[in-house]
């Protein structure tokens, strides 16, 4: 009875509750973040004369919580109750909005920067708290699905997003920009109440206010476990990739296409369509290919495209080569989302999102801080090759774990 129950509510992943619900959530939560990225970056442009110092800092407040906080988030993440955790993220950041609005409208445009660097704090702990409802309300042959509507939602926003961002302030100004963030999380807070009631678990007494022990088991989980240990080191190889290829795009177009640098956006809106209609093929093929080949495939032809884009000078080419590229990379984000979901205990998958995902935020980071360095010392050819060749050892990395299989169950995978 139970199979025959599965085998028909399997099926209806846009019937699910919760993932009709999350999704309702992200798309306000990605509609006040691109409003609020662009217009301070186009507000801080403006009042600084195009400072280079004062711009690379919202790129700071942006990715610094994610060193400090991830992985104390994660282990929160799994201490509290998630679908409580998430709503009172969004209400704190949206009343952290208001509170800096109204410091930004009494003369202090400095703490523009708090905006970011607030909500970029509590996204530590709701990330996390996410994955862990993933893991409780979406059947686990649904869950490569699922992500991959994730991923197409992401790359809707990233065609969309520095339009309606621009537009936002250029049109109404930055305190109106602001403010639409502040109500976009205040709503997504209130969408989320829609979210299953949180399970009631007994925690055991011998583990309660242990923090420093559970913050040292996520580590421990993911050292212990092939797959996500191998999974780390994909993680820093295309974190390292990434950070390459985002950081001296601007040069490809300028001096491998002889375009002037709006053309830039062209790129990232091109980009950003391939990630959308790659995020629907996978959707729909996800039953079918086991998500380290998924990476595998996204690393790979990541590979070949970064260096084809490195060598070309040719505009066409290029294009076609970028379209490619925006088409596999969603097999790189929801392969590595789809591992840590399934290879992952529920009670412990928060600890092992945050311990991962500051590696491939890390790696990208300090491989954009070099990378004005080494273009100082290499031609973009041999930066683009070389990035070519990380993703390939990533790809090369998942072959020992390639036959693994996926747990019965969640609770089969190693114990802390």
């Amino acid at each position: 009875m139970a199979i025959q129950q599965n085998a028909v509510k399997a099926p209806s992943l846009f019937g699910n509750r919760f993932l009709q619900t999350i999704l309702l959530s992200n798309i306000l939560l990605q509609l006040g973040i691109w409003v609020r990225n662009f217009s301070i970056l186009l507000y801080v442009a403006d009042k600084t004369n195009n400072d280079p110092y004062a711009i690379s800092l919202i790129s700071v407040v942006e990715f610094a919580p994610i060193f400090v906080f991830s992985f104390v988030g994660g282990t929160f993440a799994d201490r509290w109750r998630p679908k409580r955790t998430m709503i009172w993220c969004d209400l704190l950041s949206s009343v952290s909005v208001f509170v800096v609005l109204m410091v930004i409208h009494f003369g202090s445009w400095q703490s523009v920067f708090l905006v970011t660097f607030i909500s970029a704090i509590l996204s530590q702990f709701s990330q996390p708290s996410g994955m862990r409802l993933f893991k409780q309300h979406v059947p686990e042959e649904q869950l490569q699905q699922g992500m991959a509507l994730f991923q197409s939602l992401m790359a809707i926003f990233m065609v969309l997003g520095p339009m309606l961002g621009t537009f936002t302030y250029s049109t109404f100004g930055l305190e109106t920009s602001i403010a639409v963030m502040g109500v976009a999380f205040l709503l997504s807070a209130l969408t989320l109440v829609r979210l299953p009631k949180d399970k009631v678990e007994q925690r055991p007494a011998a583990v309660k206010g242990q923090f420093r022990k559970e913050f040292n088991e996520g580590f421990r989980y993911v050292w212990q476990s092939p797959v996500l240990r191998m999974l780390g080191a994909a993680f820093i190889l295309a974190g390292l990739a990434v950070g390459l290829a985002q950081a001296l795009g601007l040069f490809i177009v300028t001096e491998r296409l002889g375009k002037p640098e709006e053309f830039l956006q062209y790129i990232l809106m091109l980009n950003g369509a391939a990630m959308l209609i790659g995020g629907g093929i996978v959707a729909v093929f996800a039953k079918k290919v086991a998500p380290q080949l998924l990476l595998a495939i996204g690393m790979l032809v990541g590979a070949v495209c970064t260096v084809v884009i490195g060598y070309s000078t040719n505009v066409p080419l290029t294009l076609v080569v970028q379209f490619v590229n925006g088409l596999v990379f969603p097999c790189i984000h929801i392969g590595i989302s789809t591992m840590i979901l399934k290879w992952s205990h529920e009670s412990i998958v928060g600890r092992v999102n945050g311990v991962l995902n500051p590696m491939f935020i890390g790696m990208m980071v300090i491989s954009m801080s070099f990378a004005g360095t080494l273009k100082d010392a290499y031609s973009l050819v041999s930066i683009y090759t070389g990035a070519g060749i990380l993703f390939l050892l990533g790809a090369f990395v998942m072959i020992p774990i390639m036959s693994q299989k996926v747990p019965e169950s969640s609770n089969s995978t190693q114990t802390v």
